[in-house]
């Protein structure tokens, strides 16, 4: 599987982005930094209203920032050049298809657009999730739509897949599809991905990284798989539990309810071998995680 090209430009550098709904009200996105290297594949996480879908349209350019910059391969988000939008896959929460297309005119309307059209591709995807080609779109289920928008996305094979929600309307066995296409035919590719789900074991198949967002910025980015075994729920005597943080540099990732006088702090760093019969610790999952992070 290719691995991200640490030392080349961002395909993704936000600095400083500050966007609200409209003018009067309180910004959604607040000073938000974030960077996303060619190759990575990031599983932005957040609670229902945290701006995820925000901060995806802001991606694309179809949110003018208060404040601050979105740039997507060098270029302004919403100024970039024919060449650079030919490099983009968006897949939204919702079918936004031209329902009185059937979906072989939609796709041959879209291929004009994109010198890298993969039409083998298309029509094997369109084969084996079995989308009539000459039906009004209009007509096709929900889940059928939002397979066509994802043969849409993937046709042109992007440089920069955006995902907002790609699977909510599709069955247990069309998500099982979609990510095995995505794991072995764009992932395998070096195609930069950023997956919005809340379904989160969906998410484990394919995120590398998962990025936290919080109060209007990314809390916390980190590859997954370091970021579980680093952490940990350790309940015990509160100065006790200080201590032992403060003696081995862990970082405090959040601190939750315990009774009179304990602590249960969620910890992140280096453990050592031995470790206090005093305190409790305890493996966190990636369902913790999203609880104590946003």
């Amino acid at each position: 599987m290719n691995a991200p090209l640490l030392h080349a430009a961002p395909q993704v550098q936000i600095d400083g982005l500050t966007l609200a709904y409209d003018k009067k009200a309180a910004p959604v996105l607040r000073g938000l930094d974030w960077t996303l290297k060619p190759g990575q594949v990031v599983g932005l996480l957040g609670r229902n209203g945290a701006g995820k879908t925000t901060l995806l349209e802001a991606l694309l350019g179809l949110r003018e920032p208060q404040s601050g910059t979105v740039q997507l391969f060098g270029q302004a988000a919403n100024a970039l050049d024919d060449a650079a939008r030919a490099r983009i896959g968006y897949v939204p929460q919702g079918s936004d298809l031209f329902e009185n297309l059937t979906p072989a005119q939609l796709l041959a309307y879209f291929k004009a657009f994109y010198p890298r059209w993969n039409q083998a591709k298309v029509d094997g995807l369109m084969a084996r999730w079995a989308i009539p080609a000459d039906q009004a779109i209009g007509k096709l289920s929900g889940g059928q739509q939002q397979r066509l928008s994802i043969i849409r996305a993937l046709a042109h094979e992007p440089d920069l897949l955006i995902l907002d929600e790609p699977v909510a309307s599709l069955d247990p066995i069309g998500r099982r599809d979609f990510l095995r296409e995505l794991v072995d035919h764009v992932i395998n590719r070096g195609t930069t991905v950023v997956f919005s789900t809340h379904i989160l074991s969906d998410l484990e198949r394919v995120a590398f990284n998962v990025a936290f967002l919080k109060d209007g910025q990314i809390a916390l980015q980190s590859p997954l798989d370091e970021l579980l075994e680093q952490t940990r729920r350790v309940t015990g005597e509160a100065t006790a539990v200080a201590a032992f943080a403060k003696a081995h540099q862990l970082a405090t990732l959040a601190s939750q309810a315990a009774q009179p006088g304990q602590s249960r702090l969620v910890l992140r760093g280096s453990w050592p071998e031995a470790l206090p019969e005093a305190l409790l610790l305890q493996t966190v999952t990636l369902d913790d995680l999203f609880e104590v992070l946003t």
